[in-house]
């Protein structure tokens, strides 16, 4: 039996691109690890490790966390990862970085969520939360029953700082000036696989497809062997 070569895939896409949703899909359906920088820099700063410290001293300072730290804390997860199928989200987010983890593996598709930032900035400015229980509501697509209210505890909602519109389109900004230049790297290489709409439920069943000929769907398998 021929053993299929090990999935090294990243995700790419603006801040409010579907990435997440699109990451929990592919996990659920293709059983591989997903590696998120930004839950790994959490992770770090809350357990106060050397490399979460001096991370959280450049995001108290407002700056971007230089190149070598965030390779350092990626390569380090990655190397203990060698025998599953994974994909990276967050990262590479220079080419600096994508160089410096072409050292270390091959990676074989870089997925890219090509959301146009209108539809992006009607997403997120739509977003409010419930700050206590961190339930999210969008005004277009699950809103709160009445406006501005908690449905469960009929307490004021909140629009996080990040999802206020001139913060959304800093961060559009910034995310194009930062990544297109990481995406140019990987479709010269011949890696990058664009998926583009405006809604994540119309771009998935084409980036199932397309991971489908590189991977077994085990959520089938799964439900056709309940434990």
């Amino acid at each position: 039996m021929v053993v299929p070569p090990l999935l090294r895939a990243v995700i790419m896409g603006p801040p409010g691109s579907g990435k997440g949703t699109v990451s929990a899909r592919i996990i659920k359906h293709f059983g591989v690890k997903h590696l998120s920088s930004g839950d790994l820099l959490r992770e770090n700063m809350q357990k106060k490790t050397e490399v979460g410290i001096l991370a959280k001293s450049y995001i108290d300072q407002g700056q971007l966390i230089p190149d070598d730290i965030m390779t350092q804390l990626m390569l380090n997860e990655i190397k203990g990862l060698d025998r599953y199928n994974w994909l990276l989200d967050g990262f590479p987010r220079t080419v600096a970085q994508a160089e410096a983890l072409d050292k270390e593996c091959d990676i074989d598709t870089v997925i890219d969520l090509d959301v146009p930032f209108e539809t992006i900035k009607c997403r997120l400015t739509a977003r409010w939360i419930h700050p206590a229980s961190g339930r999210v509501y969008n005004l277009e697509f699950n809103p709160p029953k009445v406006q501005g209210i908690d449905d469960v505890t009929g307490e004021p909602l909140v629009q996080r700082d990040d999802d206020k519109p001139e913060t959304v389109s800093k961060r559009l900004q910034a995310y194009d000036a930062q990544t297109k230049p990481v995406l140019e790297y990987y479709r010269k290489k011949g890696l990058l696989k664009s998926f583009s709409g405006t809604e994540t439920n119309k771009i998935w069943p084409h980036i199932y497809a397309f991971l489908q000929t590189k991977l077994p769907d085990v959520s089938q398998k799964d439900a056709a062997n309940p434990r």
